[in-house]
């Protein structure tokens, strides 16, 4: 009978230890590796951010967007609209302190949202932020998710500091950010005590510093997401968020100009740039916005053509090569350069590939930076330095028209969509991005031990 009781008593302890050590706790440094280098942490002032991930780490913003995209709360409780969505009044919550302990007021809200928006009347009542604008703002509570309105302040040495989970112990713009929790967060602390990041770092590097176990987590390329699976590396990936594509650096010029640009679009075998280039990764792309979040990117043509090319080909005349322009140190760059331009050379069009910045086109990868479809393409026309898309309705005709007209511009030839992808240490518990591909580090945490 007593050793039925000692028995007992082991299981009952190996169930305690097993529960305790996979029960969340607070503590310990997450190491990471990123391809970006930012030179600021300022809120971006743009649609296109340098590193949207660090943003969601630092800054919070009157509002949220769900995987729907549908407008939540955040620093903003709640808000309605008058005068046919001219007039936004946005109630704050209570309670919420920046970095440095200074208390998060209406007016210190308004007067990060004037400087991002130059364009709005933003001002402070007793609890509310108040938007007015000549124009309806259709789209506010949205644009107010963008990392570019997220709400910072300026702390006694000049530098920016927001209300998020993670407060900056050390910046070395370029090269090193170095987070510690916010012990005072209004949406809970976060389990970890402080994430190191090494930034700047190459795709090689970063795979190298994971083997050896120097680093829990690293952005993957596109290439290297296969190896990593099969080597049997955690991966967490999101749906396609970038896209990759040509972008042409000035207007077309003349309708012949025009037959060209439609002439390359057609000669370029997209599936064996995704297939062989990209090991596999992503989804070809015909449009701006991947499939999963239109519903309607199946609509542009996206197929090898090379009978059509060379017939647009054929009806223009090239004057001088077109030079396409890559990122230097990208060497994945380098080959879809490469293949472009031997695609090119089948419909008879002429393209000398360069690493320099300039160019006639470039090869850029452009994320998406809203669910909402609307902000999504206004962000990618910005990018490429095309008009903003026109909107005259939210329906899914009028949304495929506003692309379709984006298209029609002739500066934008998509490729491919791509994911975005870290490649995670045996340590980590809980890593997961949300449907924009922002980190919420809210509940990862690290164990001692291996699973």
């Amino acid at each position: 009978m007593k050793r039925i009781g000692y028995l007992l008593l082991a299981v009952s302890s190996l169930c305690v230890l097993s529960h305790a050590a996979t029960r969340p706790h607070y503590g310990r440094t997450l190491r990471v590796a990123l391809r970006a280098a930012p030179a600021s942490l300022e809120p971006v002032q743009s649609l296109a951010p340098v590193a949207p991930e660090l943003s969601s780490l630092l800054f919070d913003n009157l509002v949220a967007l769900d995987s729907q995209a549908h407008a939540q709360p955040s620093l903003a409780l709640s808000w309605h609209a008058e005068i046919g969505n001219r007039r936004w009044q946005f109630l704050l919550r209570k309670g919420v302190a920046f970095h440095d302990g200074s208390p998060l007021t209406p007016d210190a809200a308004a007067s990060a949202l004037r400087a991002a928006n130059p364009s709005w009347q933003v001002s402070a009542t007793d609890e509310s932020v108040l938007i007015v604008s000549d124009a309806p703002l259709n789209t506010l509570p949205e644009e107010l998710s963008l990392p570019r309105n997220a709400i910072s302040r300026r702390d006694s040495a000049g530098k920016p500091v927001g209300t998020g989970p993670f407060r900056v112990t050390d910046f070395q713009p370029g090269r090193k950010l170095i987070l510690a929790a916010n012990d005072d967060y209004w949406n809970a602390r976060p389990y970890l005590d402080s994430i190191e990041i090494e930034l700047g770092a190459n795709s090689r590097d970063q795979f190298i510093a994971l083997e050896l176990g120097k680093v829990d987590a690293i952005d993957l390329a596109p290439e290297q997401i296969r190896r990593a699976t099969s080597e049997g590396r955690r991966v967490v990936e999101s749906a396609p968020l970038d896209l990759l594509a040509l972008v042409f650096t000035r207007d077309r010029r003349s309708a012949e100009e025009g037959r060209l640009r439609d002439a390359l679009s057609y000669s370029l075998d997209r599936p064996s740039m995704r297939s062989a280039l990209l090991q596999g990764e992503g989804e070809v792309a015909g449009g701006i916005l991947p499939g999963w979040i239109s519903g309607y990117e199946f609509l542009f043509p996206s197929k090898l053509d090379l009978p059509r090319a060379q017939q647009l080909k054929g009806s223009a005349k090239q004057s001088t090569p077109w030079t396409l322009a890559y990122y230097v140190n990208d060497p994945l760059g380098r080959l879809l350069a490469d293949r472009i331009a031997l695609n090119a050379r089948d419909s008879g069009i002429t393209i000398q590939v360069s690493s320099s910045s300039d160019g006639d086109l470039r090869l850029v990868r452009l994320p998406l930076v809203s669910l909402d479809s609307r902000l999504a393409l206004r962000g990618v026309a910005l990018a490429a330095g095309a008009p903003p898309p026109a909107f005259s309705g939210a329906s899914l005709e009028q949304l495929y028209q506003a692309e379709q007209v984006l298209l029609d511009t002739q500066r934008i030839i998509p490729l491919i969509h791509l994911p975005r992808a870290q490649g995670i240490g045996p340590a980590v518990r809980n890593w997961r991005r949300s449907q924009d591909g922002a980190w919420r580090f809210d509940d990862v945490w690290l164990a001692t031990e291996k699973p």
